[in-house]
């Protein structure tokens, strides 16, 4: 696999979390992510900070869940509160051993366990963070394409195959001001694709450029829309699951700001047990428009999937507090519609996006 981790890292150290002396950082994976966690752990140490490894081995999440007792799944230890408090900075790497890892799990149980580590999440989220992943067999196989295409693939949309990545991430950022400069001043975002035809106000929200600080890669704009407004129909034919879960084909119909209708033609036992899993679930916390055009295709992942070029998303439940949205939920599930074949984005009536491409 061409992917270097050094260089990896040192993006996600310094431009990502800039990283300073004395920060106690975080770092999160499975043991599949191996060579970039000891990656990270030389180039936090270089820069005279923490590394706090915390590798979860292959079962673990699973058996957790198999053998948990109501305890389990309504509180959670208080070392791991304290942790959430007190490090300085993290780093969350999604490598997964497999897909449907948590398939036969009682989507009760994860609802509960969502419920009840709130606090440890909100922490979190108060601090430096930032989201990424590392290619894994289950990855690329999700992909269609082997360990090394994957891992090529990840390296672009990463832009490591450049020369000076940070300066390609800040001109995708400067790419994206334009774009928040076009929407700033909305009242009214409209999607329509097949199957789907939905309005939402934005008015008086704020947009945020994700120029990949906060996700790696990135390559989005996003907001919160106002919390009664999203009405219609909207249909999601990329699939988006959350880890360890299938989920696919999902439609969802709003009203005044709420799912009232809901199917998906795999994982709907899922999909309605986590629009149940408390009062914001069935709202919308964001949307996101899409603008990274390195990455072409589908793969399986939300992370790499909702940045696509040409696509949009809302997130079901959790808002991001700095676009003025106050939807709070124990989830956060992005789900990605594709605008590249016949999709119009309108903003007030007037087309930003048409088959994908921008107007602006």
């Amino acid at each position: 696999m061409t992917l270097d981790p050094d260089a990896f890292a040192k993006l996600l150290v310094d431009y990502c979390l800039e990283v300073e002396a004395g920060d106690e950082v975080l770092v999160r994976s499975t043991t599949l992510a191996t060579p970039l966690m000891l990656a990270l752990q030389r180039a936090i140490m270089q820069r005279d900070a923490w590394a706090l490894l915390r590798p979860e081995l292959e079962g673990e999440q699973r058996g957790f869940l198999e053998n948990a007792s109501d305890r389990h799944l309504d509180l959670f230890p208080k070392l791991a509160y304290e942790e959430s408090r007190r490090f300085d900075k993290s780093i969350g790497i999604q490598a997964p051993f497999a897909f449907g890892e948590l398939d036969g799990i009682d989507p009760d149980s994860l609802g509960r366990l969502a419920r009840a580590r709130q606090d440890l999440r909100d922490n979190a989220s108060n601090k430096r963070w930032c989201l990424t992943l590392w290619p894994t067999p289950a990855l690329a196989q999700r992909a269609g394409l082997d360990l090394d295409e994957y891992g090529a693939f990840v390296q672009r949309a990463l832009f490591l195959d450049q020369e000076d990545p940070v300066a390609a991430w800040r001109g995708l950022g400067a790419f994206q001001d334009t774009l928040v400069a076009s929407v700033s001043k909305a009242r009214e975002i409209r999607i329509e694709a097949q199957g789907t035809d939905l309005t939402m106000s934005v008015h008086k929200r704020q947009w945020v450029n994700s120029e990949g600080k906060r996700n790696m890669p990135s390559g989005e704009i996003f907001t919160g829309p106002v919390e009664e407004s999203v009405n219609g129909v909207i249909e999601f034919d990329i699939p988006s699951s959350p880890p360890g879960v299938a989920v696919s084909g999902v439609r969802l119909v709003f009203k005044d700001g709420e799912v009232v209708e809901s199917s998906a033609a795999e994982g709907e036992d899922y999909l309605r047990k986590a629009l149940a899993t408390d009062e914001g679930a069935r709202r919308v916390g964001e949307l996101g428009i899409g603008s990274n055009f390195g990455i072409s295709q589908p793969t399986g992942m939300i992370l790499l999937d909702e940045k696509i070029g040409g696509t949009v998303h809302i997130a079901l439940g959790r808002a991001y507090p700095e676009t003025g949205s106050k939807n709070r939920s124990a989830i956060h599930w992005d789900m990605i519609c594709d605008l590249r074949n016949g999709g119009r984005l309108s903003v007030d009536g007037e087309a930003l996006q048409i088959d994908g491409k921008f107007v602006i």
